[in-house]
């Protein structure tokens, strides 16, 4: 695990899907965005620098185990915004220059 990774322990979420965030710090990992359209096949993660800090409700969502009423662009959005938001954490952590 690296320390990106390990750095979503405790933190909030980033996503914050509105009708779906619990949030709960207790339960937030990073949450890589969808390889496919970044040249990886599916299942296949991009790297810690392009995953958003999210609670398991909007990880569920972002990654389709969940279903809801949002569209993908909407969705994927939404996680672009959360993965800008935790690279900012993760700058001022030392993490990320």
């Amino acid at each position: 695990m690296s320390k990106i990774t390990e750095s979503a322990r405790g933190e909030n979420c980033t996503i914050r899907l509105p009708g779906y965030c619990n949030g709960n710090p207790e339960t937030v990992v990073l949450a890589h965005l969808n390889g496919v359209r970044f040249g990886h096949g599916t299942g296949q993660k991009v790297a810690d620098i392009h995953g958003a800090y999210a609670c398991s409700d909007c990880h569920d969502v972002v990654d389709g185990r969940q279903r809801t009423n949002y569209s993908a662009l909407e969705l994927k959005e939404m996680h672009l915004a959360g993965v800008i938001e935790t690279q900012i954490k993760l700058i001022a952590k030392g993490l990320l220059k």
